[in-house]
């Protein structure tokens, strides 16, 4: 596991990325991938979680991910949601790219192999957050909308939010075409802050870290309270999952947080 600086001091919060290392799963998905529909061994991904749930002192229940699908929907994870059967939980889970809790021991978490894990953490109201930002994600605010639901839902303040955005495929490796920049110029991204023409190619590379960064910023977010790993997981592929490198058959990291 990977772990931020932003949240070091925090007593009360587990914060971190899983790696590759430590698991069962075998092949592209070898060894800890714990994303359960990308076509892994059901019982290696069981036991992948198992392994993570043992070194934080949770039960499997109390670990929760989502189903994502590249939208901006988000789920509060309640005291309502965690009496439902398991069967109406995952449902609920099904299609949401961003999850947001404020009960203790619940460790949520989001996967992700290139595209952005976005971590939020307000430690005044005790409120946790994590979203998933690939360019869709991303060009539809998703981690503002998530923070802004911290805000509305928890009475959270935007100064107070700590965020750190994880391992990611960075600008030099990810090249996009006309109609993704189309997008973030119809949603009035500074594209100028976002994308450069990549070298001997027709093509743009775009920096989700930079984009995520300004979403965040423009809600009011206090840059010093936003790190960046910039840790590229194209370029680290050893380590951390990465489907542009490995393909979509392949595991996934795993960006979670907890409160104690």
């Amino acid at each position: 596991m990977m772990h931020y600086q932003l949240f070091e001091g925090q007593t009360n919060l587990v914060a971190f990325t899983t790696q590759r290392d430590g698991g069962v799963s075998v092949g592209n998905y070898q060894s800890l991938n714990l994303c359960h529909y990308v076509n892994d061994n059901p019982e290696h991904v069981a036991r992948n979680r198992q392994l993570v749930c043992e070194q934080l002192g949770i039960d499997a229940a109390q670990l929760i991910f989502p189903r994502q699908t590249h939208s901006n929907h988000l789920l509060v994870i309640d005291e309502a949601f965690l009496k439902l059967t398991a069967k109406k939980q995952t449902a609920l889970l099904e299609g949401v790219d961003a999850l947001i809790t404020a009960q203790k021991s619940i460790c949520i978490g989001i996967n992700t192999a290139d595209c952005v894990p976005v971590l939020l953490f307000d430690p005044e109201r005790n409120v946790i957050a994590v979203a998933h930002a690939g360019w869709r994600g991303t060009v539809a605010r998703i981690a503002a909308k998530t923070a802004q639901q911290m805000i509305q839902e928890f009475q959270c303040r935007a100064e107070n939010l700590l965020v750190a955005i994880g391992p990611s495929i960075s600008a030099a490796n990810y090249e996009v075409g006309n109609d993704v920049l189309a997008e973030f110029v119809k949603a009035d991204f500074p594209t100028g802050k976002c994308f450069t023409k990549a070298p001997n190619s027709d093509k743009l590379q775009l920096d989700l870290w930079a984009a995520n960064r300004w979403q965040l910023e423009e809600l009011g977010i206090l840059p010093e309270h936003i790190e960046v790993a910039g840790i590229c997981t194209f370029d680290q592929a050893d380590t951390y999952f990465s489907a542009r490198k490995l393909g979509i058959h392949s595991g996934r990291i795993a960006s979670c947080l907890m409160m104690k």
